[in-house]
């Protein structure tokens, strides 16, 4: 064999042992590409009740000022109210704008489902700030043993009278209604002459029960009953107590177009003449002081 076969031998050697070195780098060593983290599934998901807006105590409870708030199921307070339902949060912006929208159709559609609801009407006694959720403990109910005091503005009181059909425009008076008080009695200014005056208690008073009913019944337009309570300003408490130590109690009610202001003492003149009627019987005439 020549000197030059065998140089050509050897220059074909290493270039074989190169590209083998080549490809093995290549493709011999070659990792497998990272694989992506596992993520956690998304935490259970329920609605919790909370207030909409900023509530005082005395402010009711409406759909306007109550919202369903999404809520991590684990970290649930026993003392909330939720929508009943508890389900995985969605993944992606696209399945939360589905669920936001089925939920935003279906409360449409229920009046914010039957637990909503269920709160329509309640006093709120605490202050609830926006996006607090609302518990028991921060409302008061009709029924509840508290329920009147909360309902009542600062400065006003609750005072009850005797009702009959006779003195309470027959029965028709009802929670929400506004009335006029008149107290009729003896002169005792005409000496025993047996003269009667007529004193005008209260006006535009709000009824806020009748005997334990704070709320008007749905199907009937009447709700008997043997006591009004009313809600008067502090002022008129000692001129309704007086009215009420005496006999003729007459309750007028008010008509809707007439129930703008505030209540008040008397409006009616000195030495005005106004008819009391009473029962079946004839008009009195009495003077006003």
């Amino acid at each position: 064999m020549t000197p030059a076969r065998i140089v050509i031998i050897l220059v074909a050697l290493v270039a074989a042992v190169g590209l083998a070195l080549v490809v093995h780098g290549m493709f011999g060593s070659a990792k497998p590409p990272p694989q992506m983290a596992m993520q956690p599934p998304p935490p259970p998901m329920t609605r919790v009740l909370v207030a909409k807006t900023d509530l005082g105590v005395g402010d009711r409870l409406s759909p306007d000022n109550m919202a369903w708030q999404s809520w991590p199921a684990a970290t649930l307070n026993a003392a909330y109210i939720t929508d009943g339902v508890v389900a995985a949060a969605p993944r992606g912006q696209t399945a939360t704008a589905v669920s936001t929208a089925t939920h935003t159709v279906g409360d449409i559609a229920t009046g914010g489902g039957p637990r909503m609801q269920a709160m329509i009407g309640a006093i709120v006694r605490q202050p609830l700030y926006a996006g607090e959720p609302i518990t028991d403990r921060e409302i008061v109910r009709s029924g509840d043993s508290s329920y009147m005091a909360v309902r009542l503005p600062p400065g006003m009181r609750a005072m009850s009278l005797p009702l009959s059909a006779e003195s309470g425009a027959g029965g028709f008076i009802q929670p929400g209604d506004h009335v006029d008080v008149f107290s009729t009695h003896t002169d005792s200014t005409r000496n025993g002459s047996g003269g009667m005056v007529t004193e005008v208690v209260i006006t535009n008073a709000l009824v806020l029960a009748i005997d334990q009913h704070p709320d008007a019944p749905k199907n009937s337009p009447t709700l008997p009953g043997n006591t009004i309570t009313l809600e008067v300003p502090a002022s008129s408490v000692m001129a309704l107590a007086k009215a009420r130590a005496q006999t003729g109690l007459t309750i007028a009610l008010r008509s809707y177009a007439d129930i703008g202001g505030r209540p008040g003492g008397p409006t009616v003149g000195d030495g005005q003449t106004i008819r009391v009627f009473r029962g079946g019987g004839p008009a009195e005439l009495v003077t006003a002081q």
